[in-house]
């Protein structure tokens, strides 16, 4: 059937469930605000997932095997929670599985998303940006922001798939990034929290993640919905614990730390910008952008 799309189109590629609020649900949450169509795909259920929530634990992959499930739900909520409307799983659910983190033997699992077959999930994905067509595409960098399998894999698939689909792709791709100078001004207050996966961090250095200020090209400012982000965090209570570090920020910071996310430009032109270091606040700016758009897409 044709449909009509709204004149900005966003997608978004995550390795699971959670991924999505943490490192763009402010975005999310503004440009859906502001009548963007947003779309998120999600490239597992997160089934190897750490469980925070006592009463689940016998879900988890050793025994009952249903963490998936449960965070299929999870996502549905945090995704009402940031007012996202379009939101699939590549290929279906299920269809790839939680690899787990680097080295582990669950990366080995047959349906593990780490052994998927590039051009064939990139498939998927082409699908998807072929009934939407997407001016902008968000994923994570060639290192997957942190290195966990799922999210270099999330960025080989989405990049193959901006390859692939031509003219229907994304004209700006965007990857999720950390400017070392925020790192820096938080590292204190960062360091000191009790869950905070990074504690031996003595240094900016010593973190996975961070680019310097000139490498960054976007940022978002979601504050006035941070408090949507911190929701669809709730939301995702089987992987965020109530006491984690995250609402410590968040308590500490507000949409300071919660509603400012930060992105590198890996395709396009990059468009105006503003402050000491040009970062756009818009990342559809320098777009030529019309009315909304009338498309072909499959009843779903």
């Amino acid at each position: 059937m044709t449909d009509a799309l709204p004149a900005r189109r966003l997608l978004l590629v995550h390795a699971h469930p959670d991924d999505e609020t943490v490192g763009t649900g402010a975005t999310m949450a503004h440009y859906a605000a502001a009548g963007a169509h947003v779309t998120l795909v999600t490239c597992t259920l997160g089934e190897e997932g750490e469980i925070h929530l006592p009463q689940l634990a016998q879900l988890e992959a050793s025994q009952a095997d249903q963490l998936g499930g449960y965070r299929l739900v999870e996502l549905e909520r945090a995704c009402a929670a940031l007012g996202v409307t379009d939101h699939r799983f590549l290929g279906g659910a299920g269809h790839y599985r939680d690899s787990g983190m680097m080295g582990l033997a669950t990366n080995k699992h047959p349906r593990a998303f780490w052994q998927a077959d590039l051009d064939e999930a990139a498939a998927l994905l082409v699908a998807i940006m072929r009934e939407v067509r997407p001016q902008v595409m968000v994923t994570y960098d060639e290192n997957g922001f942190y290195g966990h399998p799922d999210h270099i894999q999330s960025h080989r698939v989405a990049m193959r798939a901006a390859e692939l689909a031509g003219a229907d792709g994304p004209e700006k791709i965007y990857f999720t990034a950390m400017p070392r100078s925020v790192l820096l001004d938080g590292m204190e207050a960062f360091r000191e929290l009790d869950d905070n996966p990074f504690a031996d961090a003595q240094t900016v250095d010593d973190l996975p993640f961070g680019h310097p200020n000139e490498e960054i090209a976007a940022q978002i400012d979601g504050t006035d919905y941070y408090e949507r982000k911190v929701a669809a965090m709730r939301a995702h209570a089987s992987q965020i614990a109530g006491n984690s570090w995250l609402y410590a920020m968040a308590g500490d910071f507000g949409g300071e730390f919660m509603g400012v996310e930060y992105y590198t430009l890996a395709k396009g032109a990059r468009g105006p910008g503003g402050g000491p270091w040009g970062w756009e606040n818009d990342l559809f700016s320098g777009l030529a952008l019309g009315s909304s758009e009338s498309v072909e897409t499959a009843a779903r």
